[in-house]
């Protein structure tokens, strides 16, 4: 039976990984005791007796896990932002190519996704690996989330009793343009230019909507709205996770497209909109599922060779 330790089980993150896992039959949770669970010796030693250990952690504190590691065989998924650029982590989103899918089979270390970057990435990387959307591409995206992604400190402030009457209405963040996301959305889809970015949080617990417009003149080759969605549709063809809804889906709710559509799921739909001068690009998602602890558990079924959608909800 396959150990796995969640150090940082008390997170947001980390409480979902373990909701998913819990009644797995398949799985030993490691239960470290809750006065150790900051204890770097007793760390170190849950993380080299497991077969899986997830980092659900901030990110100086995921460094320092990655740090403990003896055991050859432990394979560490990093949930934090810490190792998602960089070298010899396998990026966990495998429906983007084969390459990253055979990545995280293989891999002994693998960093998930940031919950915006995902959604983000799932927009651009077809366009770019199709040669489509130039690299150098002035990519503009916003992002609509649910109060969740911001951890407990956000989910307290939100769902406090006579919190402040701001909260009411979406707000907007990241105004510097410094957003921590930012660095995997560029590298991932290998841009040059790094894209603007515009995450808005909302009063709602969880799911999230990331659109990306674009200008179809200044992409490559002729396109429509119709042959765009040809390509993802092709990109992603057979995938379970991600599934690129039909063309004109978003009539089937008056035109709109709400941010909680898929909250409490673990895939991604993608819509394709727009007109012959300008294309809208939406992924519907939840921050918590394909966006965050849905998405770590998919990566580890595929790194233990069993079905990746075992345990989570399409």
């Amino acid at each position: 039976m396959t150990k796995v330790f969640i150090d940082g089980s008390a997170g947001t993150t980390g409480l979902r990984i373990n909701e998913r896992l819990e009644k797995r039959d398949d799985l030993e949770l490691m239960r470290i005791d809750p006065e150790k669970r900051k204890d770097p010796e007793e760390i170190k030693k849950y993380i080299n007796e497991s077969d899986v250990t997830f980092l659900c952690l901030p990110d100086d504190a995921a460094r320092e896990a990655v740090g403990f590691v003896e055991n050859p065989d432990t394979i560490i998924f990093d949930t934090s932002t810490a190792h998602r650029t960089e070298e010899g982590w396998a990026y966990g989103f495998p429906e983007l190519s084969k390459a990253h899918r055979d990545a995280v089979i293989s891999g002994k270390r693998i960093a998930v996704p940031g919950c915006h970057a995902s959604g983000f990435i799932s927009l651009v990387y077809p366009l770019t690996a199709a040669g489509i959307l130039p690299d150098d591409y002035p990519v503009v995206s916003f992002s609509l989330t649910g109060y969740s992604g911001g951890g407990k400190k956000m989910i307290a402030q939100y769902e406090e009793e006579g919190r402040d009457k701001e909260l009411d209405a979406p707000r907007e963040y990241a105004l510097s343009q410094k957003h921590k996301h930012l660095k995997e959305m560029q590298k991932i889809c290998g841009l040059t230019r790094t894209p603007c970015f515009s995450p808005i949080v909302s009063d709602y617990y969880s799911g999230m909507l990331v659109s990306v417009p674009l200008f179809t003149d200044m992409l490559k080759g002729k396109n429509t709205p119709e042959s765009i969605h040809e390509i993802f549709c092709s990109h992603y063809e057979g995938e379970a996770f991600v599934k690129v809804m039909p063309f004109g889906a978003e009539a089937e709710s008056a035109g709109f497209l709400s941010g909680n559509m898929l909250s409490g799921r673990d895939g991604l739909n993608i819509f394709v909109s727009g007109n012959e001068e300008r294309i809208l690009l939406s992924a519907a998602f939840d921050n918590l599922g394909k966006g965050a602890s849905g998405a770590a558990v998919e990566c580890m079924n595929l790194a233990l060779g069993i079905d990746p959608a075992k345990g989570l909800d399409l």
